[in-house]
């Protein structure tokens, strides 16, 4: 398999269908084929057609998902694009930066580069479901690129650097959905043994998930961390309350 192929573009919520046929034709102008679609406008709307000139089979074999995270089940590797930095937007990576660390991981895992809204990006909380985040340095007065340019210019990179890489035979990395399942078996322990505040648990869940979303675990770390929070849940049937400090 081309490792290309191993990647999708996700699209979360696109506004203009011009600005999907764009995207389109940005993709197959650097190999890649595979464009995932979380709600939004229409794909096959004319104006799609128009804007992605000979890249219209991609319009065509685009995915519709209801949600990000079912974007992104089935992928190991992921990472979401943004312009803002902050408090849960951290260790954010330069496109090349990006680039060269997802090439040696598509030996054998599925990866996908997410993009926002046209006007809104993502979210902190989409953003929060991918491993990485990665973004494009811009000049200070005007920051906003086109939805395809910000795609382009990721395609570029991956595309330009994809001859560089001997890929590795890696083990296989735990998919968003393993991943996921896993945190939320996580949170509900937490909270019931009282290390969450209940009244915002993602304050620390989000933390938590950038130290395992660091960690890259395969399928079978994931089994046993869930093991461990079994056995924990399990051993708190007589918890008494928070420890006093």
């Amino acid at each position: 398999m081309n490792p290309l192929d191993r990647i999708s573009i996700v699209l979360v919520e696109p506004q203009h269908p011009g600005n999907v046929g764009m995207v389109c034709r940005a993709m197959k102008n650097m190999g890649l084929t595979r464009l995932r679609v979380v709600k939004g406008c229409r794909v096959d709307h004319p104006d799609a057609v128009k804007f992605a000139v000979s890249a219209r089979d991609l319009i065509g074999t685009a995915e519709r998902f209801e949600s990000l995270a079912d974007a992104l089940a089935d992928t190991e590797v992921s990472i979401a694009t943004t312009r803002r930095h902050g408090k849960y937007r951290q260790e954010v990576l330069t496109v090349a930066e990006a680039a060269d660390r997802l090439l040696p991981q598509l030996g054998t895992h599925r990866a996908a580069l997410v993009f926002g809204r046209e006007d809104s990006g993502l979210t902190t909380e989409e953003v929060s479901l991918c491993c990485w985040n990665a973004t494009i340095p811009t000049g200070d007065d005007y920051g906003s690129l086109n939805l395809a340019q910000a795609v382009l210019i990721f395609c570029y990179e991956i595309f330009s650097r994809s001859g560089q890489f001997a890929l590795e035979a890696l083990r296989t990395q735990a998919t968003s959905g393993e991943l996921e399942t896993c945190f939320g078996q996580m949170e509900e322990v937490l909270l019931k043994i009282g290390f969450l505040n209940p009244q915002n648990p993602d304050h620390i869940m989000r933390s938590l998930r950038r130290i395992f979303f660091r960690a890259e675990m395969d399928s079978r770390e994931v089994a046993i961390l869930r093991g461990m929070l079994t056995q924990i849940d399990w051993a708190s049937g007589n918890f008494e309350g928070k420890k006093k400090v």
